[in-house]
């Protein structure tokens, strides 16, 4: 490793002793063989050190690998290698007729990271991207290669598993006919006699938008698949200019809005792949609680505003179906996600990061694995109910702890 490594948006500094970009998967299997401690980086766009293995560890970056993305028509499914991001397996599946159910809002993430973290899009019938795993195959402490697939009892700590369980060589994922999408625009949405569920509801992926300078949303995005109807939306007025959802940046950088239609993976995301994701300084928290809770914890984040909103560059309110990965936030519940991107200042950030779990505090609320939160370990673990599964998974497919890092280890491990 050359001089200093951090992630995407350079608020954390990896302390590993090396750097390595294996340029194939036999080079790869036979660096985690020898290395004593080892984590993948991934796209770096975690804003934790979840990806860290610590100094004297190996940090492996799978960029160097071959771009792996066999499609399957026939049996509607694609083997994608553990290096390759959305944005390129999206137009890989797209070209044979086929698509994925659902995409985060950046294209720019490794398939591999996102479904190893919760990571998700948006739509009240729309799992978490790690509900399309159909197998997944690791790289484990000896530099085998294990396969574990649905139906294997290990499944469900399996895909999102924050790398603890070995480094991820492939992931095979299931598709369906490809789809256009639209998406219609809205601005000034009053949380007073919000009815969240029906506005939720009201399209294939709804974002709602704020700063929290004022009560309700500055922006709505309903992203509608073009084979699905969408209704009227009565309580707030259509765009009249491309918007981004960072308040005073240019709408260029976003997917094509008012209502054009598109190919799924140019509208799903919020952003398109050859423009820097989102606003590009910042810091980001995220807070996935029961859906049923929506209205009330608007409501108390609403009652400290003050306090949120000079930090604070936008936030997004999404919807996120239930699944039954061991660690997904959305874990065996219906979920509401309330996503903070902050300013680029971690001192002045975290006093209101603190705040917002206080004022989430009773809300059962789970934290993205990959953002910034404080929440005690000791609270977090009573959140999860198969933790001792995956505890014990864990124990049996890594002994020596070779992927357990500090971050892993004081959350969940110890």
């Amino acid at each position: 490793m050359t001089g200093t490594v951090t992630n995407w948006a350079g608020n954390v500094t990896y302390s590993a002793g090396q750097l390595c970009r294996p340029g194939s998967v036999g080079e790869l299997r036979a660096l985690v063989a020898r290395s004593a401690k080892a984590r993948v980086l991934g796209s770096g766009h975690s804003f934790n050190a979840i990806a860290d293995p610590g100094p004297g560890g190996v940090l492996l970056s799978l960029e160097g690998l071959p771009i792996e993305a066999d499609v399957d028509t026939a049996a509607r499914t694609v083997r994608v290698g553990g290096g390759v991001r959305y944005a390129e397996l999206a137009r890989r599946v797209h070209a044979h007729g086929l698509a994925l159910p659902n995409m985060a809002s950046l294209p720019h993430i490794s398939v591999a990271g996102s479904v190893a973290t919760g990571t998700h899009g948006s739509g009240v019938s729309n799992p978490p991207l790690a509900a399309a795993v159909r197998e997944v195959e690791l790289i484990t402490a000896d530099g085998a290669v294990e396969r574990i697939g649905r139906g294997d009892p290990r499944f469900g700590g399996a895909v999102t598993s924050l790398g603890a369980l070995g480094v991820v060589s492939a992931l095979t994922l299931e598709l369906e006919p490809a789809f256009e999408v639209e998406q219609h625009l809205f601005t000034e949405l009053p949380l007073d006699g919000l009815d969240f569920e029906k506005v939720a509801a009201m399209a294939y992926s709804v974002s709602l938008f704020t700063d929290w300078r004022d009560p309700g949303f500055r922006q709505v995005w309903l992203k509608r698949r073009t084979d699905q109807p969408l209704g009227d939306f009565p309580w707030a007025a259509p765009a009249e200019v491309a918007l981004h959802p960072v308040p005073g940046l240019p709408g260029d950088a976003c997917t094509r809005q008012f209502g054009v239609p598109g190919p799924w993976h140019e509208r799903l995301p919020h952003f398109r792949a050859e423009f820097t994701p989102s606003s590009g300084a910042e810091i980001q928290s995220e807070y996935l609680l029961p859906r049923s809770r929506a209205l009330d914890a608007l409501h108390a984040v609403d009652r400290i505003r003050g306090s949120v909103a000079p930090v604070l560059q936008t936030c997004e309110v999404r919807t996120v179906a239930a699944d039954e990965q061991w660690l997904s936030p959305s874990h065996g519940r219906d979920t509401v996600a309330l996503h903070f991107t902050w300013v680029d200042d971690t001192a002045a950030v975290l006093p209101a990061v603190r705040l917002l779990e206080e004022a989430l505090d009773g809300f059962d609320a789970r934290p993205h694995w990959g953002k910034v939160f404080t929440v005690p370990a000791a609270e977090l673990r009573a959140r999860y109910p198969r933790l001792d599964d995956f505890r014990a998974l864990v124990h049996a497919t890594d002994p020596d702890g070779k992927f357990t890092n500090a971050f892993v280890h004081d959350l969940l491990m110890d």
